[in-house]
């Protein structure tokens, strides 16, 4: 193996996605020689095939929607149909603008990018293209892949994957999606948008399981108007073909048939093979562990974004790799608060979170110390306009800070900034009904709920 003795770098990364090119851009920002090492594209999951492409076929799905509905708002147009090429050009588009930034950003930063596909070699150490790449400190960013289920083999065809579904040269006319998580009913959300019969099928009882029980109700409620379908409450058995599609039998003897099976049931971590147990590196189901700083237990190695067992969120990974990036440069860091990060889940309608749900307040300060307020978004003047439905939920611990905020509502997404800091900075709700909000906007609806909470409500019943 070649090895330039000369060079040896300050941080060598390996991966290129979200959380390994910020750690890559601040390093260098810092003043640290920084190598990137990636196999594929600088960018990874988010940009290429995930965060990025996924929200423009949701915003192409939008748009159908607003034809076929055009006309209760006054305005005569109609829907000829679903260009499928057309749409993967606008979302190709605007992954190619994004991409060529990002390249122009790391090249300009100085960082030593190497395209190939890297391998631990030491703990200070990987191995690319026949050359030994060296570093003081190594971070592994390697990302993840869609999951599957034992026995259940993704062909691309028929069984397909978020990557398969990303490039598929039709919209089908019949989709079973297996997973209600984030994927599941973001592609639920996009297909039924197009014109494809969904139905999905989720082994808890709930969809986007992890969110507050009111925002999966809610979410649930909008989806049955929609005509989406979804079974609930009973695990996976078997999928096999059929003469033109795909039949999926349930534990309890239910079965269902569609054109194509959507597996979406979670991405797993990028790992095996790539000499990370060979060089003692603790890890827990292919997962890279880590301590709240991003360090594994070997002193030269750290890890982040989707090969860690954290939030799978590129900003999420952004934060881990600025946070590794600075603490290798000296400056003071602080810990992530994983629950003080914002979560989207951009269907129509749209849910957004930041903090603890109710259940998990009441778990931790008791029942009788949490309080829970739901504001309406029928009394928004904004989302009236946009004929949105939806809520806004307050958890507060009694006579305290507001702990969980949790939105349902098209364009929830972009409320979230403002809850990120109520809950971040453990505002009490008499703190933020004392702000102005602008009138007509959905994000007054947020200061219409604190307004609430805090017992003064304006545009809601007491």
């Amino acid at each position: 193996m070649a090895n330039d003795a000369s060079t040896v770098f300050d941080l060598v990364i390996l991966g290129g996605g979200s959380g390994g090119y910020a750690a890559a851009l601040r390093g260098a920002q810092l003043g640290l020689d920084v190598a990137l090492i990636e196999k594929d594209k600088v960018g990874g999951t988010c940009l290429h095939r995930g965060c990025i492409p996924t929200k423009a076929l949701l915003h192409a799905g939008e748009i159908a929607d607003q034809a076929r509905e055009s006309e209760q708002f006054g305005v005569k147009a109609t829907l000829e149909g679903i260009d499928i090429a057309g749409v993967h050009k606008y979302k190709d588009g605007v992954v190619a603008g994004l991409y060529k930034g990002l390249q122009g950003l790391v090249a300009s930063r100085k960082v030593t990018y190497i395209e190939g596909e890297g391998r631990l070699s030491s703990p200070t150490s990987v191995d690319v293209n026949g050359r030994r790449v060296e570093g003081r400190h190594v971070l592994l960013a390697t990302g993840s892949v869609p999951k599957s289920l034992p026995g259940l083999e993704i062909d691309g065809d028929r069984i397909i994957s978020s990557d398969h579904a990303l490039v598929l040269d039709r919209v089908p006319k019949s989709a079973i999606i297996l997973g209600g998580g984030v994927i599941g009913v973001e592609f639920a959300s996009a297909w039924k948008s197009f014109g494809t019969d969904v139905t999905i099928v989720e082994g808890l009882k709930h969809l986007v399981p992890v969110e507050d029980e009111n925002s999966s109700k809610l979410l649930e409620r909008a989806f049955r108007k929609r005509g989406i379908k979804f079974n609930l409450g009973t695990f996976f058995e078997k999928a096999e073909y059929t003469q033109d599609g795909v039949k999926v039998t349930l534990a309890d003897g239910k079965q269902f048939e569609a054109e194509v099976l959507l597996v979406a049931i979670g991405r797993g971590p990028v790992s095996q093979g790539l000499g990370y147990e060979e060089q003692g590196v603790a890890m827990d189901r292919g997962y890279v562990l880590v301590d709240e700083y991003m360090r594994t237990n070997v002193p030269t190695i750290s890890a982040v974004g989707d090969l860690v067992p954290t939030l799978q969120l590129a900003h999420v990974g952004f934060a881990e790799g600025i946070l590794v990036a600075e603490r290798l440069a000296g400056l003071k860091t602080v810990p992530i608060d994983y629950d003080g990060v914002p979560r989207v889940t951009y269907c129509h309608p749209e849910v957004a979170s930041v903090g603890i749900t109710e259940a998990k307040a009441k778990e931790i300060y008791g029942a009788d110390k949490v309080v829970a307020l739901k504001y309406n978004l029928a009394g928004n003047g904004r989302s009236k306009i946009l004929n949105t439905t939806g809520e806004i939920k307050l958890v507060q611990v009694k006579d305290g800070a507001v702990v969980g905020v949790h939105m349902v509502g098209d364009r929830m997404g972009e409320q979230v900034g403002e809850a990120q800091l109520i809950y971040n900075w453990e505002a009490l709700p008499a703190e933020v009904a004392q702000l102005i909000h602008a009138h007509p906007t959905q994000n007054e609806a947020l200061g219409e709920a604190h307004l609430a909470l805090a017992g003064k409500p304006l545009h809601a019943h007491d």
